[in-house]
């Protein structure tokens, strides 16, 4: 601030010589008014200010258009709300410096689910960027165990479900032979792998691995056949008669030596021998069944019965003729 001298109008006596005169005083005056002590200072410039910038997508990588998010301060306050644009991206400015908490209240697909809720930390005069995944909606599995001839529900069957080499869901069939479950799916249409591991009792293991395609938030159902255990032994083939039974024989003359009978005529056999007394042997005795084994004791008796009777009337006759002869011999007759 500036000032000038200026001229008093008030004089000054000096003394000078013993005289009292007046002479003019000089003070300065500033040129502008002094501002009084109780001025407001001026305020202090307020930090730079930054961004938040979102990126949308799906577990396949594909943008989400459509998907809604709501941010909130410190205080629990919204600091903003806006939706991604065609190629899945949302922007929040001029937001000071702090912690912010981002929610997604919607995914802008009826395949997806929203993103779990997380902090985002914004820095002065920066932008931070994020990017959020979107997982699809899981499929919904009904496990199914069937008896392979009758189609009838089995409980106890356990099946593992999963993906390449990974398991991501495992089954048993309860009471009704049914169980539920929730696959996660990485795609519009998963292909999926399915394996028993236990089957159910009294009952084989279903071995081949089965296949099958899901997609997000719909249903499907897979069915394993199970086949019966057989418990009961196979019947074993009846063993077939080797040894055919003897043949009857007929006495041929009167000194026991048998001439046996022609096999499977049935008629008498009629001794024609020189000492022949006429007498036939009935040769229509029923033969034993083929394939037993000998028999012994009374079943072996009119074999016996027979073959004595007939040794019995052979030498009978014999001796009839022997006393005959003799008996012409005396009488003299000479016919032989």
């Amino acid at each position: 601030m500036h000032a000038r001298l200026v001229r008093s109008a008030v004089a000054v006596a000096v003394v000078a010589g013993g005289s009292l005169t007046w002479a003019p005083a000089a003070s300065a005056e500033p040129s502008e008014p002094t501002p009084s002590a109780s001025a407001a200072p001026a305020e202090t410039p307020a930090p730079d200010a930054g961004s938040v910038e979102i990126t949308t997508r799906d577990t396949a990588g594909d943008a989400l258009p459509g998907a809604a998010f709501l941010l909130l301060d410190s205080a629990g306050q919204e600091a903003g709300r806006g939706r991604s644009d065609a190629q899945g991206k949302v922007t929040f400015p001029d937001l000071a410096p702090g912690i912010y908490r981002l929610k997604q209240t919607a995914s802008g697909s009826p395949l997806h689910e929203v993103a779990a809720d997380q902090d985002v930390i914004v820095t002065p005069g920066a932008i931070t960027r994020l990017t959020i995944t979107d997982p699809f909606k899981t499929a919904k599995v009904l496990l199914r165990a069937k008896d392979d001839k009758t189609g009838k529900l089995l409980p106890g069957a356990t099946v593992n479900i999963g993906t390449g080499t990974s398991t991501l869901l495992r089954l048993t069939t309860g009471p009704k032979g049914t169980a539920t479950g929730e696959l996660p799916v990485s795609s519009r249409k998963t292909q999926f792998w399915a394996k028993e591991t236990n089957a159910p009792a009294g009952y084989d293991l279903y071995k081949p691995t089965s296949t099958f395609t899901a997609g997000p938030g719909a249903p499907v159902t897979v069915t394993v056949t199970n086949t019966k255990t057989v418990t009961d032994p196979k019947p074993t083939t009846s063993q077939k008669p080797t040894d055919a039974p003897p043949s009857p024989s007929t006495p041929s003359n009167g000194h026991g030596e048998f001439t046996p009978a022609a096999p499977g005529s049935g008629n008498p056999v009629v001794d024609t021998s020189p000492n022949a007394t006429g007498t036939t042997v009935d040769n229509t005795a029923p033969k034993s069944p083929t394939g037993s084994l000998a028999h012994t004791g009374a079943d072996a008796t009119p074999w016996v019965i027979g073959g004595a009777a007939a040794l019995i009337a052979a030498g009978g006759t014999a001796l009839a003729v022997t006393r005959r002869r003799t008996t012409d011999r005396f009488t003299g007759n000479t016919d032989f």
